[in-house]
């Protein structure tokens, strides 16, 4: 297992107050045009996805985008959409059985194996109400279950139900990877496997409900009540870092690849949670030093490293990258990438890192929801750990260890002002 990185996400009076504030159960609809919480990452959060999905059945587009970013423009050669051919009968190009996780039996797993009727009935039919947000390769559901008590009688459990599209090769693919990985996995800032389903040819992934939805619904979403406050962020901050931490001091590290704000959950008092494993991989181990592995390039623009994205070359560090754009968001309040901003601000990361190093500038970009209720000197201490993150050469970027000693720092000072 993992080197444990710290403790678990702190428990201020004023993150508590904070929890208490914001009262009411995730709503089931999206307020439109804004992203639904997400219980299982937002499937539908907008974000410009280069997710594989079949054409025609006969190509695989791993990349397309109208929002080419500064850096790609910069790049000769390295824009436009990447389509890598792929038969029906086979997984797409780097896409190997042997690069997948094992799901292991029944006994080895030690997680519950449902039934389709199970979860049918826990989803009320997997009523199009009860559902939290769909994508490419399937959709999340909302359900209860039944849980029998020591004593007499029982009690509803409240469940997210990922109903993965079987049909399609890259869906059994996610299925594999999450299961594989979250079976293996045991941290409280990654999201709890409660157990699967692999039955008649569906394919369905049981995780525990998380009361407060993702980051960026908060983040961004319009129908979010409340806002999140500065000790919130930060308390967010250091407990999905302790998770990536977690990930890539394994004895065998794992690389999460699509790290993003809607894949950050949170429950009732804001501890945060990564999910959605789908696209997670095995990297190299720490004594092959800062080796990089290659293949098919599959992530989120706007969060992707550009190492990845422009020449398939994956760190363990390509994560640190991701983690410092979320930090970006979580200080600004604005997307990774949104072309509804002007001309020159549709990529965040482009529009803002210079502005990231300047306290006056700075100060200018900071999410206003916060009403300039934060202290200066950790927001200054957030942006320069956000510049270090996203460092263009992976070489340069801190470990993920490295930036939750930074935050436990920022954090312990929030307690103390």
């Amino acid at each position: 297992m993992g080197i444990w990185c710290s403790c678990l996400a702190f428990k201020s009076n004023s993150v508590k107050a904070h929890a208490d504030q914001v009262q009411g159960s995730v709503p089931t609809s999206p307020p439109s045009p804004d992203p639904a919480p997400s219980i299982i990452g937002n499937l539908t959060d907008g974000d410009t996805s280069f997710l594989g999905s079949n054409v025609s059945g006969t190509s695989w587009v791993s990349m397309a985008t109208s929002n080419i970013t500064t850096w790609l423009a910069q790049a000769s050669g390295a824009i436009g959409a990447f389509w890598l051919n792929n038969n029906d009968n086979e997984f797409p190009v780097a896409i190997d059985d042997e690069e997948l996780p094992d799901v292991g039996s029944v006994n080895e797993s030690k997680l519950r194996v449902f039934t389709y009727a199970e979860l049918k009935a826990a989803t009320f039919n997997f009523r199009s109400d009860m559902v939290l947000g769909k994508g490419g390769f399937g959709s999340v559901y909302k359900g209860w279950l039944k849980e029998k008590l020591p004593s007499r009688g029982t009690k509803k459990l409240a469940i997210a139900v990922k109903k993965l599209d079987s049909s399609s090769k890259q869906g059994l693919r996610q299925w594999r990877t999450e299961v594989g990985f979250l079976r293996r996995l045991s941290h409280p800032n990654i999201i709890k496997l409660l157990g699967y389903c692999q039955e008649n040819g569906e394919l369905l992934i049981v995780y525990e409900f998380m009361q407060k939805g993702s980051l960026n619904y908060h983040l961004f979403g319009k129908g979010s009540r409340g806002v999140l406050s500065w000790e919130v962020r930060i308390q967010i901050a250091k407990g999905i870092a302790q998770g990536l931490c977690y990930l890539h001091t394994m004895e065998k590290p794992i690389i999460y690849r699509d790290f993003k704000s809607s894949n950050i959950l949170l429950d009732v008092s804001y501890g945060a949670k990564i999910s959605d494993f789908g696209l997670a991989k095995w990297g190299p181990r720490p004594t092959d030093g800062d080796q990089s592995i290659s293949g098919h390039v599959m992530g989120t623009i706007g969060y992707a490293a550009p190492e990845y994205v422009l020449a398939g070359n994956l760190y363990v560090k390509s994560d640190v990258y991701s983690f410092g754009v979320v930090l970006v968001e979580m200080l600004t309040g604005l997307r990774a990438i949104d072309k509804n901003r002007p001309a020159g601000q549709h990529n965040l990361l482009d529009w803002t890192k210079p502005l990231l190093s300047v306290k006056r500038k700075l100060k200018g970009i900071m999410d206003p929801k916060l009403e300039g209720k934060y202290s200066v000197r950790q927001a200054t201490e957030v942006a320069h750990l956000a510049i270090k993150c996203v460092n263009t050469n992976p070489k340069y970027r801190p470990s993920m260890k490295e930036v939750v000693d930074t935050l436990q720092k920022i954090e312990a000072r929030c307690e103390a002002d």
